[in-house]
């Protein structure tokens, strides 16, 4: 059985633990919420940008010759890996690279044996395990969210659309959580690039309403694709922040309710220690008495 002064120690330390997990769990709601605000004020932006980016590309395919539409046979692949800079925060980072090593096993697995798939790293957790795989990283942009803004995010989305419309990257992938609530995120692959339209929804749209479009629709195209494909970007590492908050702290709130039980459990041993060394030291001054009576 532990020494009094030991389980003391284990009390003290998990106290210190304790309050240092509320600590943090108060200062992740804090970042929730204001990041919960940023993403639901995006959200409405981001849909009607790309809403009005399918209105405007229905029935332009043939005629647009943006580069960022351009397939070409998949050779090399980019994908965009978007994790926390921090830990601590449940299995978040861990889902993200799981989902992003089972997106390569099934869909680039041949890129992947060449040594033709590249990790765009948002987040040093990200960075960090993709190194150790032996993946080749860009770390460019790891510290974004130690400056997270659109003008940050639109850099980094200007340097993946330039690398693709010269050829560097066939595919671009997007890994995210999408956040949902605090306790639940919602673990997106989504194809970056090529942009991809979708027919049906062009055939609804064109047999809605006739359009006049001012200046030309490849002018439009030329201006709204970049545009879609950087507020895309900046929404999907919004949601990840958000997601990491909220993922923060559900991890602090367990960490602190476990500590408190841990906490129960080591003041019940001290007790009973204690107990035990008064009962010994009771019996020890009893025996003396008797021993000294006879």
């Amino acid at each position: 059985m532990a020494s009094l002064k030991e389980v003391r120690n284990r009390i003290v330390s998990v106290n210190s633990t304790q309050q240092i997990t509320k600590a943090m769990k108060m200062v992740a709601a804090a970042k929730l919420r204001r990041a919960q605000d940023n993403i639901i004020q995006m959200r409405p932006y981001a849909q009607k940008l790309g809403d009005m980016l399918s209105t405007v590309s229905a029935g332009t395919e043939n005629s647009s010759d943006s580069p960022l539409k351009t397939v070409r046979a998949i050779e090399k692949v980019l994908i965009v890996v978007i994790t926390s800079d921090r830990g601590l925060c449940g299995a978040f980072n861990t889902n993200i690279v799981k989902a992003t090593l089972l997106l390569i096993q099934e869909k680039y697995s041949q890129q992947a044996e060449k040594g033709n798939v590249e990790i765009f790293a948002i987040g040093k957790k990200g960075a960090e395990a993709f190194v150790r795989r032996g993946f080749k990283v860009n770390t460019e942009f790891t510290n974004l969210f130690t400056r997270l803004s659109f003008v940050v995010a639109k850099q980094a989305a200007e340097i993946i659309m330039k690398d693709f419309s010269e050829g560097r990257y066939d595919a671009v992938d997007l890994v995210f959580n999408e956040f949902k609530n605090v306790a639940t995120q919602i673990i997106h692959t989504d194809q970056y690039l090529p942009i991809i339209s979708d027919s049906t929804v062009k055939k609804t749209k064109t047999s809605e309403v006739n359009y006049i479009f001012e200046p030309t629709e490849e002018e439009i195209l030329a201006e709204l694709i970049p545009k879609s494909l950087k507020i895309q970007l900046y929404r999907s590492v919004l949601e990840s922040n958000a997601s990491e908050q909220g993922a923060r702290m559900t991890a602090m709130e367990k960490a602190t309710e476990n500590a408190q039980e841990l906490l129960k459990a080591l003041k019940l041993v001290y007790n009973r220690t204690r107990q035990a060394a008064i009962t010994t030291e009771i019996l020890e001054i009893v025996g003396g008495a008797e021993a000294l009576k006879n």
